[in-house]
């Protein structure tokens, strides 16, 4: 409770608690949760009794106890232990409001940010923002101040119970609700703090209920931590209300604050004097380690002060090794000791000020600063004797090192300059080409690099000697005269390189004169021997060509070729020029060298040759020219000989189509008279054979003379063979629709004027007079008759399965799904969708045909039978067929007989007309042959 009560270090600035923040906007929906509901009333109440109780009082309802203010304020100053302002004693609304208010002002003086609660709410017994200012005052006053390692609030909190039943098995806490619903983290936090009251060994982790009981009946009875919560709300609940738990587990984080702090002090104690202790060891240590470090510096300084030198290397080189010991072997285990000694001086100075204990002052002689004058002393003596070692060995190896390097260098000089003397006197570029001059001067250059870097080496080999003189080297002489040697050979050199050079240069610019010549002669005689071979392709190539004009462009081209020939010849008399130049450089210098040309493999000889072909093959091309051009012009007459022809059949044979296509649809008169005039069409087409076949005859001459366009006709003859036989094919299609248009007529009865009708109705929306009408067009035939379609036309002569319905209904059909189709598959039996016009006609013939119905075969017996009312059949079979004698119709059996009672008019009624009659007139109808034998 001292944690309750102490709230003067809280911080009015509301960024300092980031948890508070958040829970400041808490989410009032969660409050609609009927379980977390009945989970925050029980837990916070019992929590506001815990309080209230110290003051003498308690609340039975959270929502109606608090509205008046006045125990809501006695409940701040309890857990506050603060004075609030003297409440309104006052039972007016008014008096109510100005409570709360002075409540509500207290919390946000504390720096608790209350987000939409306000007072008016909590007198009217608002239970969310009753629940939610409560929540409030458990966070600022129950958890906020809960701190663990650097984590505060929630955080804190959590941490805290993490660390405390962390050693236990099955508890895992990681949040406020799902971690505390089996009952085994609050039992662990009691018996981590009171192992007497709980056997955690015995707790069953899958009895829930059982485990949260107990821990609520202890913290109860030994705890003094009210029964906040419910085990089976708990347990029964998905997710228990978070804000409940936590309520509940600050009370045991409070309840056992004053145990930790008891148990703080006690171990401070044993820190203390676990402290002591270790000082004086560390007293001690140092004590020793510095006396033994001490007596090391005295014992080892008098040697490193010895500076008596020996007369040997090897000797000398005995001592530096006994050096290289001390640094190596003995030096650095004191450099620990000393680091060490003052870590442990620095040490325990900071334990002893940390403990308000004094310094420690060491023994005479043994303070820090003492020990690192004594090794500053050992150091400096150090220095100077590694100092000394090492001039002491220079010396004795310089002398060494430099007879060494002279005799190493004197050698690789001697070797590198053996040889070099008789290459430079050789006159190997006499009878050298232009590349192998420059080779060799490129050759020579190099030597000359590498003669200017062995200059270094001789002064370097001069410099010893005399180094060697001046320090009185035992064998100087022999120095001396090899050096001498090496001396006079280098400056012999060096005049044999300038004499080669000389000579070099000077036959390099001799051929490269010639070398110029030789390249002009590559530069033009490569492209002129390019043109002249060019020239010759082009001159001898085989032209392929199909026009007038391009015979005339190949003649211009060729043209403008035989007027470059001057030019040419005397670019070709340019080229041999500088060869016979060459030739003439060769023999007045005397140059020995080989005279071909290293840019060109072409020789004077071949130009010549090629040059000879070209003026041969030029008058030739010409004729051949000509004699192509005189074809062409053959072959242009047959071409616009065949279009004259072409451009007349052509148009002929598409007027005459549409004057077939217009004649189907648009002539008037009866059949016969249309006949007669497609007939007369016809012979108007045979007529015109005589045409075709002259055509066909100019085309074989032009497929003989290989003429594959013609840009005077659009029309080949393909095109002329196709539209022909269409021709032929279309008037004799159009002659066949009559006939059979006659026949029908003449075998169903239709009128002329009838099938006027179909055909003005099938023209009417046949626009572009093709023949056939596209679903589109068939159903505005069908609005025109009354029946649905669309407003587009165009005519192909054939109907959709929807147009035809249509039109079926517009002539007074109603017909269902199965009947339509039925129809259907009469009038398209390749199910393509659509009506032709021919198929509209025959079923327009077969429904208006003059038909025997079934009504009118019943009226006709019944005409039959008026004189013979009691008429019966005195034999037991019958047989009958209508229109033929059929030997194997059915015979009526003695069921089919008629009852002697039953006249024959209703027994026909009864059986011959559903069995026979009907059957057979359906097939009747539409033109199928049936007898009572099929039936």
């Amino acid at each position: 409770m001292d944690q309750l009560e102490n709230t003067s270090h809280y911080d009015n600035g509301y960024g300092q608690d980031e948890y508070m923040t958040q829970e400041d906007e808490w989410d009032r929906d969660l409050l609609l949760d009927p379980a977390w509901e009945k989970q925050q009333r029980k837990t916070f109440t019992a929590w506001c009794n815990s309080h209230l109780r110290k003051a003498g009082t308690q609340i039975e309802n959270i929502e109606e106890d608090f509205r008046n203010g006045l125990k809501l304020m006695l409940l701040l100053e309890v857990i506050s232990g603060e004075r609030l302002p003297k409440p309104d004693r006052g039972k007016m609304r008014f008096h109510k409001i100005a409570n709360v208010n002075k409540a509500l002002e207290f919390i946000t003086s504390k720096g608790v940010k209350l987000v939409s609660i306000g007072a008016e709410e909590i007198v009217d017994g608002n239970v969310k923002m009753t629940l939610g200012m409560i929540w409030t005052i458990i966070l600022r006053f129950a958890i906020q101040d809960i701190s663990v390692e650097e984590t505060s609030a929630k955080e804190g909190l959590l941490l805290w119970c993490q660390r405390k039943t962390a050693p236990y098995r099955n508890v895992n806490v990681q949040n406020f609700h799902v971690s505390w619903k089996d009952g085994l983290a609050l039992c662990a936090l009691i018996h981590r703090h009171r192992p007497d009251l709980i056997d955690y060994a015995k707790l069953n982790k899958d009895d829930h209920l059982g485990n949260l009981n107990l821990a609520f009946d202890i913290a109860e009875k030994y705890l003094d931590i009210p029964k906040m919560l419910d085990a089976e709300d708990i347990v029964n609940t998905p997710k228990p209300d978070e804000r409940a738990i936590m309520t509940y587990v600050s009370c045991f984080y409070h309840a056992f604050a004053g145990a930790e702090q008891a148990e703080t002090a006690a171990n401070r104690i044993c820190k203390v004097l676990g402290v002591n202790q270790e000082n004086e060891k560390l007293m001690e240590d140092y004590e020793r380690l510095a006396s033994e470090l001490l007596e090391w510096i005295r014992r080892t300084t008098p040697w490193l002060e010895n500076r008596v030198p020996e007369k040997t290397m090897s000797e000398m080189r005995k001592k530096l090794e006994d050096f290289r010991d001390y640094r190596r072997l003995h030096k650095p285990p004191k450099v620990q000791e000393k680091c060490q000694l003052e870590i442990s001086f620095n040490t325990l100075q900071t334990k002893l000020r940390i403990s308000n204990r004094p310094s420690f002052m060491p023994s005479e002689g043994k303070m820090v600063s003492d020990i690192a004058s004594a090794w500053q002393g050992l150091e400096q003596a150090e220095k100077g004797y590694e100092e000394w070692l090492l001039t002491e060995i220079r010396r004795l190896e310089r002398l060494d090192h430099l007879a060494e390097k002279f005799r190493q260098k004197a050698t690789t000089h001697e070797t590198w300059a053996s040889g070099k003397e008789q290459i430079l006197s050789q006159k190997d570029y006499d009878s050298a080409s232009l590349s192998e001059i420059r080779a060799l001067l490129r050759k020579h250059e190099a030597f000359e690099s590498d003669l200017a870097a062995h200059q270094d080496r001789v002064e370097q080999i001069a410099a010893i000697a005399q180094e060697l003189n001046e320090l009185d080297y035992h064998d100087v002489a022999a120095v001396n005269q090899r050096c001498q040697s090496i001396c006079d050979l280098w400056d012999h050199l060096g005049t044999l390189t300038q004499k080669r050079r000389e000579a070099l240069e000077r036959t390099e610019k001799l051929l490269e004169t010639v070398d110029q010549l030789f390249l002009e002669f590559a530069k033009r005689s490569a492209p002129f021997n390019n043109w002249m071979e060019g020239a010759m392709e082009d001159l001898q190539d085989m032209f392929i060509v199909h026009t007038i004009e391009e015979v005339q462009s190949l003649t211009a081209a060729h043209e403008q070729f035989k007027a470059t020939l001057p030019e040419a010849d005397s670019e070709r008399q340019a080229i041999l020029g500088i060869q016979n130049e060459v030739q003439k450089i060769y023999q007045n210098y005397g140059i020995r060298g080989n005279v071909t040309n290293p840019y060109s493999t072409i020789s004077t000889e071949e130009i010549v040759v090629k040059w000879d072909k070209v003026k041969t093959l030029v008058p030739q091309r010409d004729g051949a020219l000509q004699e192509e051009l005189a074809r062409q012009h053959a072959n242009e007459r047959l071409r616009r000989q065949f279009a004259a022809q072409a451009n007349l059949i052509g148009p002929w044979i598409q007027t005459r189509m549409e004057e077939i296509a217009r004649c189907a649809l648009e002539m008037g008169g009866t059949l016969e008279d249309q006949m007669t005039q497609l007939k007369q069409y016809e012979h108007v087409i045979i007529a015109y054979k005589p045409n075709v076949d002259k055509l066909e005859g100019d085309h074989q001459l032009i497929q003989e003379s290989l003429i594959f366009d013609n840009k005077h006709t659009n029309y080949t003859m393909e095109h002329i063979r196709v539209g022909w036989e269409l021709l032929l094919t279309t008037i004799a299609r159009t002659i066949n629709e009559i006939e059979t248009q006659i026949l029908i007529r003449d075998a169903k009865g239709i009128s002329q004027e009838q099938m006027h009708e179909f055909r003005s109705s099938f023209k009417h929306f046949d626009r572009v007079h093709a023949g056939k009408l596209v679903p589109a067009e068939f159903k505005s035939c069908l609005i025109s008759l009354g029946h649905m379609g669309s407003d587009k036309k165009k005519k192909n002569g054939v109907m959709d399965t929807d147009d035809f319905r249509a039109c079926l209904i517009s002539m007074g059909y109603d017909l269902g799904e199965v009947e339509f189709a039925r129809i259907m598959m009469l009038v398209d039996p390749s199910a393509t969708g659509v009506v032709s016009f021919q198929s509209f006609i025959d079923f327009m013939t077969r429904e208006t045909a003059d038909t025997d119905t079934a009504d009118q075969v019943v009226a006709s017996f019944r005409i039959l039978a008026t004189d013979k009312v009691s008429m019966c059949l005195g034999h037991t079979s019958w047989q009958m067929s209508f229109g033929e004698s059929c030997p194997q119709t059915r015979p009526i059996t003695a069921s089919c007989e008629c009852p002697p009672t039953l006249d024959r008019v209703r027994w026909l009624e009864r059986l011959i007309i559903p069995h026979f009659l009907l059957p057979f007139m359906e097939r009747v109808t539409y033109n199928v042959p049936m007898t009572f034998t099929s039936l």
